[in-house]
């Protein structure tokens, strides 16, 4: 689909200089940008890269000037990083604006289904499902029996969604993620083995959540796995059962959260964290990428390293173990001089 710079101007409220008439249909990066592209430059390093590239339109500050020519048709608003993210959010808007239903497809007779649905190919609708309106489901994603779903959501292609799983409104769910799962739930018994442990509960999403590729959240053994609202979850997250998070949290790539950890409001999680289970994390934690959380944390606590600790005490330690083969070698050196000392 192509857009013209008056078009793009229009919806940026922004200033045009050069051709009003200008045509795009892609997007680009600004040292990568070709004929037909739109690109954006927000970053005074990049700038030299505006006097070469052959993007046909780029979004600039309103400040910027030219002190070389251009041929690249621009865009002037007041912030050209925010006003490239709302191209990029209308962008996918119409990349993804797909409706009807596409064959082959199955849906359960007991299934409801609301208004201006996409089912995409091979896609599976399981007995007694709910879909509210404007609901995208793409191709070979699989919802399970009793699964609701609420008005405009996205279930990207190859996800699964378990039976008796609810998700809530404006929620989207990428590739390959699976929701409602088996919880990791076993019981050694006398002969050394485990016996299954069945995994009765469900995962409950609410509103405006977004879950990433490849990401797994358990049901629960009872009750439920349950994902408050606005919370946003990076790619290959393991959740586990009874697992509760708190609004509005984030939490990115390859964090384990274990069995009945409860993770507070507002708190942002880097990658590869792994929670112990049963513990309690307060609202407005920050914990640092691959630190080991071990125990509960108290409320507005930056944490960081394996077991996790304050930020502070952390950095201080980091600066004793960076030095510990030089302060091994000195006390060497002590103990060596005395040990001279003592012969004499």
């Amino acid at each position: 689909m192509n857009f013209t710079a008056e078009q793009i101007a229009e919806i940026l409220e922004g200033d045009i200089v050069g051709n009003p008439n200008e045509e795009v249909s892609k997007l680009s990066k600004i040292e990568e940008g070709e004929k037909g592209s739109l690109t954006f430059l927000s970053n005074p390093k990049y700038n030299p890269y505006l006097y070469t590239t052959k993007a046909s339109i780029t979004i600039v500050n309103k400040s910027f000037v030219a002190d070389k020519e251009i041929t690249t048709t621009l865009i002037k608003v007041e912030d050209a990083y925010a006003a490239f993210s709302k191209v990029l959010e209308f962008y996918n808007e119409v990349k993804n604006n797909k409706s009807g239903r596409e064959e082959p497809h199955f849906i359960s007779q007991s299934a409801r289904i609301g208004e201006n649905e996409y089912i995409g190919a091979f896609a599976y609708l399981g007995n007694n499902v709910v879909i509210g309106d404007n609901v995208k489901i793409y191709p070979n994603a699989f919802i399970g029996d009793n699964v609701i779903i609420g008005n405009n959501c996205t279930i990207f292609a190859g996800a699964k969604i378990c039976s008796e799983t609810q998700i809530g409104a404006n929620c989207v769910i990428h590739t390959g993620a699976i929701i409602g799962s088996d919880g990791f739930g076993f019981a050694p018994n006398k002969n050394g083995n485990y016996n299954k442990i069945p995994q009765t509960g469900n995962v409950i999403i609410e509103d405006n959540v977004d879950i990433g590729a490849a990401t797994t959240i358990d049901r629960a053994t009872l009750g439920s796995t349950i994902i408050r609202k606005g919370v946003k979850l990076d790619n290959q997250i393991q959740i586990g059962h009874n697992v509760e998070i708190g609004e509005n949290t984030v939490i990115a790539a390859q964090t384990g959260v274990s069995g009945s950890a409860k993770i507070g409001k507002n708190c942002m999680v880097g990658g590869q964290v792994g929670f112990a289970g049963h513990i309690t994390v307060g609202d407005n934690v920050k914990i640092g990428a691959q630190s080991g959380v071990t125990k509960s944390v108290k409320e507005n606590q930056v944490i960081n390293g394996t077991p996790a600790f304050g930020i502070s005490d952390f950095n201080k330690s980091y600066v004793y173990f960076k030095n510990l083969p030089k302060m091994a070698s000195t006390l060497n050196k002590i103990e060596r001089d005395l040990k001279t000392q003592k012969e004499f």
